[in-house]
């Protein structure tokens, strides 16, 4: 018995040292969808996340699978796909202001000065934290409360800006 606890003992988790993820993940959206089968409703879980470096690359990925976990994998590897890249300036700021609709939502980013902070609410607050903004103000000026279409709006923002940065 005392050979037991002392083999667990050793075989257990010490606390080493684990190596820091690449990319830092924020589940914006968890919905259980149903479709309809001939014998009744097959359940599966759809999940959205976003994921993000805080040194200006970000991505957004929707995953479906029967469980949760598995989901949330194949949401992250989407994530990973649709990186895009953006330009910060000194003050982890946008460079100038932008407006985009996708579906139903309308964003309008503006460029904020340093030790303003992150101004935004919904999805896209998860979008810019994720991305390194640190001083910017966001507004969501539509009714809809779909995250989704928040979130790929402010990353078409985010696209639109690093094209007019490309441009000049």
């Amino acid at each position: 018995m005392a050979n037991m606890q002392k083999q667990r003992r050793n075989g257990a988790r010490t606390g080493g040292f684990r190596e820091k993820p690449e990319f830092e993940q924020k589940v914006i959206d968890i919905r259980r969808v149903a479709r309809v089968v001939a014998g009744g409703r097959r359940f599966r879980f759809r999940v959205s996340l976003v994921i993000g470096d805080q040194k200006g690359r970000v991505g957004f990925g929707l995953g479906k699978a029967g469980d949760t976990a598995l989901a949330i994998e194949k949401a992250y590897h989407q994530a990973k796909k649709n990186l895009i890249k953006i330009h910060l300036n000194k003050n982890a700021s946008i460079s100038s202001p932008v407006s985009v609709k996708k579906g139903s939502v309308k964003i309008l980013i503006k460029p904020a000065p340093s030790g303003h902070g992150l101004v935004a609410g919904g999805a896209a607050r998860y979008v810019f934290s994720l991305a390194g903004v640190k001083n910017v103000t966001a507004k969501i000026v539509s009714r809809s409360k779909n995250k989704i279409n928040q979130a790929q709006a402010a990353i078409e923002a985010l696209k639109k800006l690093s094209a007019q940065n490309a441009d000049s």
